[in-house]
Parts: C-alpha cells; structure tokens; sequence
C-alpha cells in the first residue's frame, strides 16, 4: 500500500516527464532562488562597477558574467532536479571522485591569485574553485554511505564516511581553506545527527576541531591574521571588515539610495565576500531582512518535505544539503556584522563568482529532486522492504 506525501496526487496514468516533473517540484523553493538570484544581479549592478573601473574592465563587464553564470548554474539545477534520486547518487559519487582529485593537486597545479590561500585553477578566461563542487557531492555521497550502513549486512558506513572527512577536510586544511573544511564538518555533523549519532561521538568531533583550530592558528599565518583581526576589541576602520561595518550602520533601515553607497569604492570584494554591507548600505536593512527571509523559507520547506519521506537516504542527503546551504549563508551574513571571523565566503546566488553560482545551482538541483512530491510507501512496506521481518 502507499500514501502520497503532503497531499497531492503523485502519479498520473501516461503523464507526461517534463508535466510530472514540474508538478512534484517545489515550486516555492525554486522562486525563492529565482529572488535571490535577482537581488544578486541588482547588487552587481553596483558592486562590481568600481571593480570592473579599477581592472580596466567595460563598465558591466562582471554584472554580465554573472549573468552567464547564473543561466548555466540555473540549467544544472533544473537539470538535476528532473533526475531520479538514483541518478542523483550516481552522479554525486563519480563528481566526488573528480572534485576530490582535483582538490588534492591544487598544491601543485593550483594558484592564489595574491590572496594567500591556493584554492583556484586558473583557466586563463575563468578560475575554478573545485571546493565549492566538492562540498554537495561529499554530502549526498556521505548519506548514501550512512544509509548503507543502517540495512541489513550494509557496510560500516558511519566509518568510511568519517575516514573520507578526515581526508576532504585535511585537504581544505593544506589550501589552507578553514572556512569551507568547517562548513563541510558541520554539514556532515548533521547528516550524522538525522542518522542517528551517539552525543558523545559529536562531542568528540567539535573537540577535535577545536584543537585542530588551536593548531592552525600556531602554524598558520593566514588563519592567525583572521582570528586575531576577529577578536581585536577596536575595528581598523581601513579594513575590509571596518568599510563593511561602518556601510551595514550608515544604510540604516531604509539605506542610502540606489546607486548613493560608497563602500564599494573602497572594499576589494564587495561584489563576493561583502555583497550584504552593499545592499545593506544602498538598500537598508529591508534588502537584508528579504535575503534573510527568503533563504529561511528554503531551509523551512525544504526540512519539512524531508520531514514526510521514508527512504533513508534521501532524508539524510536533503538534511544534509540544506544544512550546507544554511550555514553558508550564516557564515556570510555573520562576517559582514562581525560576529565570525573572516572566512572568504561567498553569499550563495547572490555574490559574484562561477564556481560558486553553478555548484550552488548544483547543490539545489539535488536538493530539489530529492524534495520532490513522490509516493511514499506505508512504514510496514518500508521496512519489510529493507530486510526487518
């Protein structure tokens, strides 16, 4: 017997593919990413003009870059969405592959591009970030493994999938890219925790990141310079994170005026890391408060569709993926006000960048493809068809 998930008729006699895939989609999500999509293309249109000056650069030479990549980002995330479950594990193993290679010769084939830290391949027309593909396609793979673990004669997969985090998180580490190995740790900390984790074991892993930190800051220039920028009582206003505070408190509630803020003459990544003190400079905090809102509804939906499904995997994977993209955006929105140390983030869908804008497209596809309406079969049915008699 089955029951269908939130309501709706899920299958139809002869329907259509493309029919069925836009009916079980949720709808919602994707107009939220749609928005969010839009803000960082008006944000653009202000924030990277005084780049593109300084580059000697046409005047929205980024803001239509931007807009490339977000067409090809949107494509991938449609793509993906229309695929089985299946599909999407199949392919989030052989990118895992790829992603994870081509983070461990970065040390030897990647660059800096100045800014003390080698995480890009420079490909002469763009640069590529592999970590920002690495982050999805570790998670779907890490509840694929957790999953496994839990069926009858599964493989030990909360184990394998520790050993892999200590081997993705090690390499983000040599970069060094302490943001995005922390990132990808409370990720999987979630997928772990849905999977039914002891406390004491989740304990141990934060203690253990809170050493590793204790570590990187003895024998890391780059990672000290940020946490002691971060806990110095008094702001050096000619820092990056002194323009960001003084935009985020001169736009006030209702900001400046479009077109009237100054920070982003003077922040060198206004149109990635620091895209928020724009929009909270230009357009008040009533932008602010919009992007917040809107990245909370897709957290909401997206918890509450996975809230509804049986299948294991599919539960921990779109746990998983929206933690990712939560705490992503946390992590952003928390160094623009000071209440984190400077990671090097970007704003998901609305900072500029390739790398970034198409792994977060397919991060979504995946995330929507499993929040897809889909019959549910009865919790006696689920079990009997795992092996529990």
């Amino acid at each position: 017997m089955t029951e269908i998930a939130h309501g709706a008729v899920v299958v139809l006699p002869g329907e259509a593919i493309l029919s069925r895939w836009w009916r079980t989609l949720d709808k919602g999500v994707l107009l939220c990413v749609a928005m969010l999509f839009a803000i960082g293309i008006v944000l653009g249109l202000a924030a990277s003009v005084p780049l593109a000056e300084r580059n000697g650069q046409p005047q929205f030479f980024y803001v239509e870059r931007q807009a490339i990549f977000g067409a090809m980002a949107f494509a991938v995330m449609l793509a993906v969405s229309a695929m089985s479950p299946l599909l999407v594990r199949r392919l989030a193993v052989l990118g895992f592959a790829a992603a994870l290679v081509a983070v461990m010769l970065l040390p030897v084939l990647g660059t800096d591009f100045g800014k003390g830290a080698t995480r890009w391949y420079s490909l002469g027309f763009a640069s590529l970030q592999p970590s920002e593909f690495l982050k999805p396609v570790f998670i779907t793979v890490t509840a694929w493994l957790m999953a496994a673990g839990v069926e009858p004669g599964g493989p030990p997969g909360k184990t394998i999938s520790f050993a892999l985090l200590g081997i993705v998180v090690g390499f983000l580490a040599l970069q060094p890219d302490f943001g995005q190995a922390m990132l990808t740790i409370v990720a999987w900390s979630a997928v772990y925790f849905v999977a039914g984790a002891p406390i004491l074991l989740l304990t141990g892993v934060v203690a253990a990141v809170g050493a590793v930190g204790v570590i990187a800051y003895q024998n890391s220039e780059h990672f000290a310079r940020r946490i002691d920028g971060f806990l110095t009582p008094e702001v050096d206003p000619r820092t990056q994170m002194g323009y960001a505070i003084d935009a985020i408190r001169e736009g006030g509630f209702l900001g400046t005026g479009v077109n009237e803020g100054r920070v982003k003459w003077t922040l060198p990544d206004a149109h990635t890391d620091f895209i928020i003190a724009v929009a909270a400079e230009e357009y008040g905090m009533i932008m602010v408060l919009a992007v917040i809102i809107l990245f909370a509804t897709i957290t909401y939906r997206s918890l509450l569709r996975l809230c509804t499904e049986r299948d294991v995997f599919i539960r921990l994977a779109g746990t998983g993926l929206t933690v990712l993209l939560a705490s992503q955006a946390f992590i952003n929105l928390g160094v623009a006000v000071r209440l984190l140390p400077a990671k090097g983030m970007t704003l998901p869908f609305v900072s500029y960048g390739g790398s970034s804008l198409i792994a977060m497209g397919l991060l979504m596809g995946m995330l929507l493809s499993f929040t897809r309406q889909r019959p549910q079969a009865e919790i006696g049915d689920h079990l009997l068809s795992n092996g529990y008699r």
